[in-house]
């Protein structure tokens, strides 16, 4: 029987793709380092490997008996040199059927950091003789609970958004189609953009959030400097903070400005609203 390896398994997609498996039960195991943290997040039955990308041989471990793999590296300075052994050690044990998660404007040489890495990942994902496919995801609507804490203190969020007009998806979707892929025959088509249903600008989508959390929340532009100023006061390393505001530079050069069917394709269900999201996942950590 298939029996899928999810790594990023406590993201905010890895925890829609464990839930999505295993409402087809398919076998799945979670790849985590914290795993009273992962039994936490996805429920104390699960079969839970712990382990690091920085940990090589965790990773064999978790892929003993494994013959699918979900890819989701965290954004790390050392990424690529995480999710190229990933794909190398899925190849060596025999994993039949990949699926990677990527993101928007991946390509080697982006400029945007985030961009060039999932890039150079996805080129080493073809140079093995794996069955795989590429999901490319938008802006995930779960990027917003970075500012989780201004919006209960002040009603706003802050970011360096400008006029973009972003297709942003809700994480469950993405999941969703992740999953579909998982447990389907493989050996289709290789690369998927996901996508939300409507291309809003960050004031549309703060909109939409006061709609679906009963609340006015407001957007505020900010500079990319003060962005990256920002990110570094609260906590985050200076690479990752330009990383971040990077990624923003993308979305107002429009490289998630377009809309995409693959939601309703891979799930038979057409994709989540802003306000749904807002409804299910940020109301409630709003009045937590």
């Amino acid at each position: 029987m298939t029996r899928v390896l999810v790594t990023g398994a406590t993201g905010n997609v890895g925890r829609h793709v464990v839930a999505g498996l295993g409402a087809r039960g398919v076998p799945v195991r979670a790849f985590s380092r914290d795993a009273g943290r992962a039994a936490q997040i996805l429920g104390p039955g699960t079969d839970i490997a712990t382990g690091d990308f920085a940990d090589p041989h965790s990773l064999r471990r978790a892929l003993d008996g494994a013959d699918r793999m979900f890819l989701c590296c965290p954004n790390d300075v050392r990424q690529v040199e995480y999710g190229t052994h990933a794909v190398e050690a899925a190849a060596a044990a025999g994993v039949g059927h990949l699926v990677m998660l990527s993101t928007v404007g991946a390509e080697p040489g982006a400029e945007s950091v985030f961009a060039d890495q999932h890039g150079r990942i996805e080129q080493h994902v073809r140079t093995e003789e794996i069955d795989h496919v590429i999901l490319r995801s938008g802006f995930l609507m779960s990027n917003i609970l970075g500012s989780l804490r201004a919006v209960r203190e002040t009603g706003r969020f802050f970011l360096p958004g400008g006029s973009a007009r972003v297709a942003a998806v809700d994480p469950r979707d993405v999941g969703a189609c992740a999953a579909a892929l998982l447990a389907g025959p493989g050996r289709g088509i290789r690369s998927y953009v996901v996508t939300g249903p409507e291309a809003l600008t960050f004031e549309a989508f703060a909109r939409e959030l006061s709609a679906g959390t009963g609340r006015t929340i407001e957007f505020t532009d900010v500079t990319d400097d003060d962005a990256v100023e920002g990110l570094v006061r609260a906590g985050r390393s200076r690479w990752l903070a330009e990383g971040i505001v990077g990624m923003f530079e993308a979305l107002r050069e429009g490289v998630n400005s377009r809309t995409t069917d693959t939601v309703q394709q891979l799930t038979g269900q057409e994709p989540r609203s802003a306000v749904d999201f807002a409804r299910d996942i940020l109301k409630p950590l709003l009045t937590s």
